[in-house]
């Protein structure tokens, strides 16, 4: 579990002001000394990330936050960036001693439900210096009914801090959902198609590949590896035709026309549309294309920072299969990591990665926020499919046409 990326785990945001102990509650809850403690204001200055397997939840990741309020010269910054990562919380814990909840804290639970996250867990620290009143911890109890008290002094908060975070996971956690859904089943064949490209990273296989493939194995299927260049043969040795076949979205024109129409056919950034976004929404954002003007906007999320080749899928694949479609020429500009730039009003379409490395709830949060704005919204895999004019058959495994 400790090489389960980060995008493939629970993602749990610790927030409050500044010294009310969220570095104190993250190394008990890890038992290690991840961040540092100090009585010193301001000590946590960017966000502490911890991956750590939290039985029986499973994988997850912790976020220790910079404090709210450290007042320093770089507080303002600070603060935009722990704001952040509420767009990819799965689980809320705002951390409190028993002066209780100002509108600091408050304003992150709204923030948190206005992004939809409704697993808010709070933790009120230093009960052994002075007992939170009824009155206060009343107030807590109007944003949330999961509370734990506890003390400086306490060993260990990790068994309290389960019970309850079991209680408030989130349902898509719990139900587990696979990229490959139930398209697939036990004894299934499955082809994957894996161009061997100058993106291809030397000597392994990209995530989303890995990730199908293990997910293959798990469910006792039986999974068939090719390039592109060998898929013919591959086919004509089999007994009978394979349950579905996914290839990599850049060698999706060169597939379609090998694959027969009888097959289904998906891409693996398709799957992951699905898996972690609104592949609804991807869909219509592809479609949004035709009605783009020359010299629009369109905006490129890479959710890795990678160093873009001759060949790049978004500097050169993608925008070059946008003008063949349209023949018209826009403005492209990409930005990487999980904040999204202050000026997405400018944009008339923004492109998402396949997002292997970041987890749903910060895909759907970036949707909302697009969405909210009346911006279309699509993904790589979606709008190589429509620009092919393959994007019916693309999805139509996914039963969402």
């Amino acid at each position: 579990m400790e090489n389960t990326s980060r995008g493939n785990r629970l993602h749990i945001g610790l927030y409050g002001r500044t010294n009310v102990g969220k570095s104190t509650v993250l190394n008990k809850l890890t038992n290690q000394d991840v961040s540092i403690v100090s009585s010193q204001k301001g000590t946590t200055t960017d966000v502490v990330y911890k991956p750590m397997e939290l039985l029986p939840v499973g994988p997850v990741v912790f976020m220790d936050t910079a404090g709210l309020d450290d007042g320093t010269e770089l507080s303002k910054e600070r603060t935009k960036k722990t704001l952040q990562t509420i767009d990819k919380a799965d689980v809320i814990v705002i951390i409190s001693d028993y002066e209780g909840w100002s509108e600091t804290e408050i304003s992150v639970a709204k923030k948190a439900k206005e992004l939809g996250t409704n697993s808010l867990i709070a933790i009120v620290t230093k009960n052994d210096l002075k007992k939170i009143s009824d009155k206060t911890l009343s107030k807590i109890k109007e944003y949330t009914k999961n509370i734990i008290c506890t003390n400086i002094t306490d060993a260990d908060l990790t068994p309290e801090f389960k019970k309850i975070l079991i209680k408030v996971l989130p349902k898509d956690f719990i139900e587990n959902k696979t990229i490959t859904g139930d398209l697939v089943k036990e004894k299934d064949t499955v082809i994957l198609v894996v161009p061997i490209d100058k993106e291809a990273p030397k000597g392994r296989l990209i995530l989303p590949q890995v990730q199908v493939l293990r997910e293959l194995l798990d469910k006792n299927a039986q999974a068939v590896v090719v390039k592109e260049s060998e898929l013919k043969d591959a086919l004509a040795g089999l007994k009978k035709p394979p349950k579905l076949i996914i290839t990599d979205s850049q060698a999706f024109n060169e597939v379609s026309k090998t694959v027969p129409e009888n097959i289904a056919l998906t891409s693996f950034s398709i799957l992951l549309a699905n898996h972690k976004g609104d592949i609804e929404t991807f869909i219509d954002g592809a479609k949004s294309l035709d009605n783009l003007k020359d010299g629009d906007r369109i905006l490129f999320l890479e959710s890795c920072t990678h160093h873009a080749i001759e060949d790049d899928i978004a500097r050169v694949k993608i925008p070059k299969l946008i003008e063949k479609k349209t023949n018209k020429n826009f403005e492209y500009s990409y930005h990487s990591g999980c904040s999204l730039p202050d000026d997405i009003d400018s944009y008339s379409l923004a492109i998402h990665c396949g997002a292997c490395m970041t987890n749903q709830k910060e895909v759907l949060s970036r949707i909302y926020k697009f969405k909210e704005k009346d911006i279309p919204i699509t993904n790589y895999g979606i709008i190589i499919a429509y620009c092919l004019g393959i994007l019916e058959r693309a999805v139509n495994p996914l039963k969402v046409l």
